[in-house]
C-alpha cells in the first residue's frame, strides 16, 4: 500500500471547523497532492529532479470534477508528455456507477451517442478518452462481474426459489434489437436472500428459461421446494420440466391483473375484494369454499373472469400450504420487481445499450452490489418453522406410507 505526505496550510485547518464547504476543500487538497504524488511515482522523478531513472516528464495538468458526498471538488489531473497518466483514484467509484458511466462511453466511442450524452460522459470522465481507455476499463470491471454472476451456488440449499424477466434495447449489427434479461434470486437455508444470477437471452421461450435453469443447477443450485414467478407460457413449461417435484407459485399480482383484465369494469371493484379474500385465506379448505361462492355468483355476470379464477386457482393458492409467516413474502414477485425498479432507473439513462456485454455489465455490477447488501443485512425470513414444518410433514408421508 502506497503512503503518501499530505501538506495543509493553516488557513484551510481554521476554515474547516468555521464555515460551510471547510471539508470539501479539505478533501480536494488532500486529493490533489496525492495526485501529484502518483505522478512522481510514476515518472521516478520530482518536479526539475536530475535523476537517471526517470520515466518522463510532466505537461501540466487538467481539470476534473468529481462529485462527493461532501461536494464537487475540482482535482487537477497531472499529464504526461508523449504518455498517460495511470491512476486508481477515479476507479473508486461502486461498481455500479462505473458500469454506468463506461456503458455510456461505449456509446460515445462507437459514434450512436447522442450529443447530451457525450455531454455527460465528459463531464463524469474529463475533458477526452479512447477507446483504449475504455476497452482497459470494461475488462476490468467484466471480470469481478463473470466471477460473481458464475460462482458455485452448492454451499447453500435454497427452498424459495423467484424468478422474472425485463426486456432491455440492445444495439446489434447496426440494429436496435429487444433481448430478454432473466433474473433469479432465491432465499437460502438460513433466510438470507441472494442474487443468484442473469442471463441475457433472445426471448422468453421455454428453450431460454432451460438453458437459464440449467445454467444455474450446473453452478450448484439445489434443494429448490417452492419456485414463484408469472404465468408466462415458456417459463412455466421450462419449470415444469427443470423443477420436476416442485410447488410452483403463480404470482398474485400478476394474476389478479390478468382476472381483473377479463372482469367487466363495472364488477371490478367487488370481484377483486371477493378473490382478495380468497387469496389471503387462512387455509386452503377455506379458500376452496370461498371460491366455490364467488364462482357461483359471478359465473353469469362475469363467466370470462370466473374461467381465469377457476383455472388459476390452484397455483395463485400454493402458497397457503405453507405455514402463514411466509406466505405474505412469497405470494408474489414483489421483490424481484423492486430489483426491476432499481435496474430501470438506470436503464433509462442508457435507453439503448451499445452492446451485450455493456447490458450483464451495468445489471450485473448493480446486482451484485445489491446482493452484497441483502447476504450482510438482516435475515429476510426466519426459517426455523419451515424446516420444523418440513420435518413434520415428512413424518406424516412416512406414516401413510
Amino acid at each position: 500500500m502506497a503512503l503518501y505526505q499530505i501538506n495543509l496550510d493553516d488557513a484551510l485547518l481554521h476554515g474547516l471547523l468555521q464555515q460551510d464547504g471547510g471539508v470539501a476543500r479539505l478533501l480536494e487538497q488532500v486529493l490533489n497532492q496525492i495526485l501529484q504524488a502518483q505522478v512522481t511515482e510514476q515518472l521516478q522523478a520530482a518536479p526539475y529532479e536530475r535523476t537517471e531513472e526517470r520515466q518522463g516528464y510532466r505537461n501540466g495538468t487538467y481539470p476534473h470534477t468529481l462529485t462527493t458526498r461532501v461536494g464537487r471538488l475540482t482535482l487537477r489531473v497531472p499529464r504526461i508528455r508523449g504518455g498517460e497518466f495511470s491512476t486508481e483514484l477515479f476507479l473508486r467509484y461502486q461498481r455500479s456507477e462505473q458500469a454506468l458511466v463506461l456503458a455510456l462511453m461505449e456509446m460515445v466511442v462507437q459514434g450512436v451517442s447522442t450529443r447530451k450524452v457525450a455531454q455527460i460522459t465528459e463531464e463524469l470522465c474529463g475533458t477526452e478518452f479512447s477507446k483504449s481507455t475504455v476497452s482497459t476499463l470494461c475488462k476490468r470491471l467484466d471480470a469481478i462481474v463473470q466471477a460473481w454472476n458464475e460462482r458455485p451456488l452448492k454451499e447453500h440449499r435454497y427452498p424459495f426459489l423467484l424468478v422474472d424477466a425485463l426486456v432491455v434495447k440492445v444495439r446489434e449489427d447496426g440494429r436496435v434489437r429487444a433481448r430478454s434479461v432473466m433474473l433469479a434470486t432465491g432465499i437460502n437455508e438460513t433466510g438470507y436472500r441472494e442474487i443468484l444470477g442473469i442471463m441475457l437471452g433472445d426471448g422468453e421461450s421455454e428453450i431460454g428459461w432451460r438453458t437459464f435453469f440449467t445454467w444455474l443447477k450446473e453452478r450448484g443450485l439445489n434443494g429448490v421446494d417452492m419456485v414463484v414467478s408469472d404465468s408466462h407460457q415458456g417459463l412455466v413449461k421450462a419449470l415444469l420440466a427443470c423443477f420436476s417435484g416442485c410447488t410452483w407459485q403463480r404470482c398474485q399480482t400478476h394474476f389478479m391483473r390478468n382476472l381483473l383484465d377479463a372482469t367487466p369494469k363495472s364488477l371490478q371493484t367487488e370481484v377483486y375484494q371477493r378473490v382478495r379474500a380468497i387469496l389471503e385465506a387462512p387455509d386452503p379448505d377455506t379458500a376452496r369454499l370461498l371460491l366455490n361462492q364467488v364462482l357461483h355468483d359471478y359465473s353469469e355476470k362475469a363467466p370470462k373472469a370466473m374461467r381465469v379464477l377457476e383455472e388459476g386457482f390452484d397455483d395463485a393458492t400454493a402458497v397457503l400450504a405453507l405455514p402463514e409467516r411466509y406466505r405474505r413474502r412469497l405470494r408474489t414477485t414483489n421483490s424481484v420487481e423492486r430489483l426491476n425498479e432499481e435496474i430501470r432507473r438506470r436503464e433509462r439513462v442508457i435507453r439503448i445499450f451499445p452492446n451485450r456485454a455493456s447490458v450483464l455489465r451495468l445489471l450485473g455490477a448493480l446486482l451484485m452490489e445489491m446482493d452484497e447488501k441483502w447476504t450482510t443485512g438482516h435475515r429476510y425470513l426466519d426459517m426455523q418453522e419451515y424446516w420444523e414444518w418440513r420435518t413434520s410433514r415428512a413424518g406424516v408421508v412416512k406414516q401413510l406410507a
